[in-house]
């Protein structure tokens, strides 16, 4: 079977229901996977996903921050969560597909503006939250998973406008790009979106700041697809769809997407 999974950062689930059924719609992937729901989970439009055939949600929210979700064309099964750096966050939560596959949908910590955790506690939460992923997939390496997610990190040089002037820059920094990288080995996870474009600059995210996003074109690559070495090599089709950032009253993240032959 091909499985196709999408991952986008909606920011609001509730005041963009309408941006994530037209994704739906348009697209039609077997699981959409969101973070930044900014809601509980009773709160969360499940109905309207419902009626375009993804009644099946696994969720974890609260009021107004945070918040991530499964919505899924297939049954599945809660597969639990972890409160990282124990803070109480809904920021990770898991589910089990039918196949055995299981999908983790993370929300990592932007991180605040400064790149010292000595003067931002926002900048040591990240990290903080970085190592227990990598310490987590060190104790108990996955099998048979794929993990997707805002992980508020564009490690490599064309992940990001530019390189150099963003080298201080939160998101980029050397000090979170060796985390990242630390966390994605410990769990010998593939980055299928670079593997599947290895070349180019490759960006989900721009900024609300800019007045035209598009012709200023200053991104990053902070939304990821990854997946286990045992499944990596069904990997194909993945592509960052970044006309949705165009859409109106848009997110600031484009979904990403990435079909598995299982």
């Amino acid at each position: 079977m091909t499985l196709t999974i999408a991952t986008w950062n909606i920011n609001s689930v509730r005041l963009r229901a309408e941006l994530v059924a037209r994704l739906l719609r348009d697209e039609a992937p077997d699981v959409l996977c969101l973070q930044e729901c900014k809601s509980p989970v009773d709160k969360i439009p499940a109905e309207v996903f419902a009626e375009l055939g993804y009644g099946h949600v696994v969720a974890r929210g609260q009021k107004g921050y945070n918040g991530v979700a499964i919505l899924s064309r297939h049954p599945l099964e809660d597969a639990g969560h972890r409160d990282f750096v124990g803070k109480g966050d809904a920021r990770h939560v898991a589910a089990r597909l039918g196949n055995g596959l299981t999908v983790h949908n993370f929300y990592v910590p932007a991180g605040g503006d400064v790149p010292d955790r000595e003067v931002n506690d926002k900048f040591g939460h990240k990290l903080d939250f970085l190592s227990e992923m990598r310490d987590w997939f060190t104790a108990e390496p996955p099998q048979r998973a794929v993990l997707v997610g805002d992980l508020n990190i564009a490690p490599l040089e064309d992940d990001v406008w530019s390189h150099k002037q963003l080298l201080k820059v939160v998101s980029h920094t050397p000090i979170e790009v060796d985390a990242l990288e630390e966390t994605r080995a410990a769990g010998a996870w593939v980055d299928v979106t670079r593997a599947d474009i290895p070349e180019g600059k490759l960006y989900s995210w721009w900024s609300y700041r800019a007045k035209d996003w598009s012709a200023a074109d200053k991104g990053r690559r902070l939304d990821h697809i990854w997946a286990t070495p045992d499944i990596a090599g069904g990997a194909h089709g993945s592509k960052v769809l970044r006309d949705v950032r165009g859409w109106e009253k848009p997110s600031d993240h484009a979904p990403v997407l990435a079909s598995f032959t299982l």
